[in-house]
């Protein structure tokens, strides 16, 4: 197989190809007007054009579709009474085509649909092909192609025709009778195939291997090539196994499939099969690779290692089938095969294949073992082995200096501050060596933080000199997401120190990320370089059927109709995927930042335009994260049937495996609900189920951990529960400190503070409240900075009515941000803070403006009662009651302590019977 590569002849000619060198002389026959039958438009015609165009770049695909398959598409491109025509034009010159005569005949009359200098004469209106066009060139390489064939080639392509035409007549029974003839001369198509122009020892071998078939169920490999070369190809047979005839069976069953994956499809033991090169194989392999890193649950474990098999037992020198196993394993958690197969990729092939680093300028002959230690690492760091992960990376580190090897250096380094992002790690000693950094060769210890900072522009300096566009693009992220969560302080100890601020750079992260977003610039050309020609065209293929406008919670309608016309506006694009995906991240990243700055409307915009515009590019948890954002605001905006609803569909479009976000994201709806409601039974459940999906190893999930502990927290300070809560809060705080999580520490903080509010506490609880504000100062959290100043007023409030005053000027003063960017919850808690502040206030007359406070205490119960917040709402009917009281408004005094009670009711004695959003637990 490899050596196909290097031959002249490797563009074969298939019937594929000859069925669209006949939809060629469709498109643009000889002699004929701008607009050729049946196409009665321009744009009709042009959209012919463009199907031909991505068919001819998908041509190399490692399997070419059926007759059937490009009949279906025929019919998406085109509506019905032009798609018959043309699939009627199709099937009868196919069908005509009965000798290799009639072949030679053909291929000498589409010379005659290329333009070019000799071409004499040209109408104004004439279609032509350009000879230099991608279309022209499609065509003179199928010329060539088959002019390279000997006579014995010619056989076999005209019987190949005839059993490609007889599985579309097999198939759909009803469609055009023409191919009944075409199929019932398959044995004259073997008369001509096994013509004895050598010796009659080719007819032998020919009977030797019709004996092997009808006997053991094995089709050989090789189909392709005349009869004389069946001998070196003997021992090669693929086995028909029962699965792959079922799937057949089921394929041929339904009217015109599209195949909607992009694996390999059964092939049926009656078919032809054609040899492959190396270049397509590897082309498959590294397309299959991609959609493992995109999602790797869409690919099956043991589907696809059968397939892995064959090719390693087909081709045993393609090393990278072991790392196809590997990436198949590891996507599907199978620690002890993907720790085989990495190890026997490496053994085989020493990295030297499938990976595209620069090599090293000393040109190392034994081998890549720094590579082989990143790729552990990474293994290590999947499966929640951060310590292992580490001591394996430091490894490499040690390894790529000795070798001299920058670009593993460099990814070595990224991987470093990668896994020190994601995992908590509370000390670091010995990652860097004396030999790298210059702070600890003169004895300075440096906190993870600062270490941290040092891997990064370490990372990002060797990136940008060795010109790793796509690495510098991923550090810059990275390095965005440091600045959003670290506050940068002075490496060193001692000597003249200047003042500084204490406190994070929104514009630093700003800068960083638009950094990240030039490494689109350098692949906006179509020019660019492509890694598997013709992916885009093919994926643009296998689309047909999806709807133009990619709405981000709307259900399918089903697979469009064979009447609808799809829309060509979208273009394959020429930019890589990989790049796709790390402009794609950039979006979410800016949507977490605005998030936590408190802009509401940028950060939803953000998940927006990567929900609807890098769906397909990113991997599958990018794009669960931006949905997890987008129902999020719903929650906090809209209430929780509108959440639940977008739920629901998000749920069908990702799996909910273990860790997942929308998992994550639906414990978390349903905990907020289940507290709101008052069934503080169903909120610890869903508090100790959100806590078992977290690894029990140290530092790993800290994300999770962290979210539990204070949901448990909150749901004891719920129950009343005081003394526990503070104890879990405070046991939470200290494990944030230990591993540097200071964003999660400003919610802890605030949640001190709402505890000792509550238990009466507020002079205790004041320090926590200044606190929390501190540190929403340092790191920017607006919108959290609101919240706490908000508990603030309540604590001053607690300390009697002289500090009233106070309270008020605090609420007015957070409620710009509140009102602008905060959800139900927290806006209706400004408005209860407000009333209560005017009622405590002895200067405030509630005769004469008593409606300043009704109006608030009403919008505050109305959008209350959109998250079921019976403790909040029974408040604020409980002051809307005393107000009418004391103005003497009886009627609307009842009606509110009628609605209090209500509220009183449903909090005390819950019933989940009763709430139709508990059955989705």
């Amino acid at each position: 197989m490899a050596g196909m590569l290097k031959q002249p002849g490797s563009f074969a000619i298939t019937p594929h190809k000859v069925s669209l060198c006949i939809l060629f002389k469709i498109y643009a026959p000889p002699s004929q007007t701008s607009v050729p039958f049946p196409f009665t438009s321009v744009s009709q015609h042009n959209r012919l054009g463009l199907f031909l165009l991505a068919l001819t770049k998908s041509c190399d695909d490692i399997v070419e579709p059926k007759l059937d398959e490009l009949i279906h598409q025929l019919r998406l491109i085109s509506q019905d009474w032009e798609a018959s025509w043309l699939i009627d034009q199709l099937i009868s010159r196919l069908s005509s085509i009965s000798s290799p005569d009639d072949l030679f005949n053909f291929f000498t009359d589409i010379r005659g649909i290329l333009g070019g200098p000799d071409s004499g004469a040209i109408e104004d209106d004439q279609v032509i092909l350009d000879a230099n066009s991608n279309l022209g060139l499609f065509l003179r390489r199928c010329i060539l192609a088959f002019n390279l064939l000997p006579f014995e080639g010619a056989c076999h392509l005209l019987t190949n025709i005839g059993i490609y035409c007889k599985e579309f007549s097999s198939c759909h029974p009803y469609e055009d009778t023409s191919l009944d003839d075409s199929s019932s001369n398959l044995e004259t198509y073997s008369e001509y195939e096994n013509m004895d122009l050598e010796n009659f020892v080719y007819e032998k071998v020919s009977e030797e291997i019709e004996a092997r078939k009808e006997a053991s169920e094995r089709v050989p490999f090789h189909l392709h090539t005349p009869n004389a070369l069946l001998s070196l190809v003997d021992d090669i047979d693929v086995p028909a196994d029962s699965v792959s005839k079922q799937s057949g069976k089921v394929r041929g069953a339904s009217s015109y499939e599209d195949p909607q994956s992009s694996m390999v499809q059964d092939v049926d033991p009656s078919s032809a099969v054609f040899l492959r090169t190396n270049w397509q194989i590897q082309g498959y392999l590294q397309e299959q690779a991609d959609i493992i890193e995109k999602n790797g649950s869409a690919v099956s474990l043991n589907g696809f290692e059968v397939i892995l098999c064959q090719l390693q037992k087909l081709a045993p020198e393609l090393h990278r089938v072991h790392f196809l196993s590997y990436l198949n394993s590891l996507s599907h958690d199978d620690y002890i095969s993907a720790l085989e197969n990495l190890h026997c990729y490496f053994d085989y092939s020493a990295g030297n294949e499938g990976f595209d680093f620069v090599p090293p300028a000393g040109g190392n002959s034994f081998g890549r073992y720094e590579i082989a230690l990143l790729c552990l690492g990474m293994m290590h760091f999947h499966f929640g082995h951060p310590k292992l992960a580490l001591e394996v990376l430091t490894e490499a580190v040690r390894v790529s200096q000795q070798h001299s090897n920058d670009t593993c250096l460099a990814y070595t380094l990224a991987a470093i501050s990668n896994l020190l992002f994601e995992n908590g790690i509370s000390s670091t000693a010995g990652i860097l060596g004396s030999s790298y950094s210059p702070f600890t060769s003169m004895g300075i210890s440096l906190s993870v933080q600062q270490q941290l900072f040092v891997l990064l522009r370490g990372s990002l300096k060797r990136a940008e000199n060795l010109k790793l566009k796509r690495l510098l693009a991923s550090n810059h992220l990275a390095m965005a997401k440091f600045d959003l969560t670290h506050v940068q302080r002075p490496m060193l100890s001692f000597g003249p120190k200047s003042s500084m601020k204490l406190s994070t750079c929104p514009v630093n992260v700003s800068k960083e990320l638009r950094l990240s977003s030039h490494l689109i610039s350098d692949f906006s050309s179509e020019s660019s370089a492509m890694t598997i020609d013709g992916a885009f065209s093919t994926t643009w293929l296998r689309d047909l059927q999806k709807p133009t406008g990619s709405l981000v919670f709307c259900q399918d309608s089903g697979s469009g109709s064979s009447s609808s016309i799809p829309q060509f506006c979208a273009q394959p694009t020429s930019i890589p995927g990989s790049v796709l995906q790390v402009l794609g991240s950039s979006y979410i990243l800016r949507a977490t930042a605005w998030e936590l700055y408190g802009s509401t409307p940028m950060s939803r915009i953000n998940a927006i335009v990567h929900a609807t515009c890098f769906a397909d590019a990113s991997s599958s948890s990018d794009a669960a994260l931006a949905y997890v954002k987008l129902i999020q605001h719903l929650a906090v905006f809209k209430g929780y049937k509108e959440a639940f609803s977008a739920l629901k569909i998000a749920e069908e479009k990702f799996l909910s495996v273990s860790k997942s976000q929308i998992l994550l994201l639906k414990l978390q709806l349903l905990h907020e609900h289940a507290l709101h409601g008052g069934r503080l039974k169903l909120a610890q459940k869903l508090c100790d189920e959100l806590g078992v999906l977290a690894s029990p190893v140290t530092g790993v999930d800290m994300e999770i951990k962290t979210e539990a502990s204070l949901r448990h927290a909150r749901t004891l300070l719920a129950a009343k529960q005081f003394r526990e809560a503070a104890s879990v809060a405070h046991s939470l705080f200290c494990m944030c400190y230990k591993y540097n999580l200071q964003v999660e520490n400003a919610s802890v903080l605030l949640l001190l503070a709402e505890i000792h509010k509550k238990s009466g506490n507020a002079v205790l609880g004041l320090p926590y409240a200044l606190a929390s504000l501190s540190f929403c100062i340092s790191f920017n959290l607006d919108l959290l900075k609101a919240s706490a100043t908000l508990t603030l007023a309540e604590l001053w409030l607690s300390l009697g009515s002289n500090h009233a005053t106070r309270a008020l000027n605090l609420v007015h003063g957070a409620f710009p941000m509140i009102l602008g960017h905060g959800g139900l919850e927290l806006r209706s808690r400004a408005y209860i803070v407000e009333a209560k502040c005017y009622l405590f206030d002895t200067n405030f007359n509630v005769f004469e403006d008593y409606n300043l406070v009704i109006d608030s205490l009403r919008q505050a119960s109305e959008e209350l009662q959109l998250l079921e917040f019976h403790e909040l709402a029974a408040e604020a009917f409980y002051l809307m009651a005393m107000v009418y009281d004391k103005v003497g408004q009886l009627e609307e005094r009842e009606e509110a302590a009628s609605s209090f009670q209500k509220h009183i009711l449903a909090l005390n004695n819950p019933q989940d019977h009763d709430d139709p959003l508990v059955s989705i637990y």
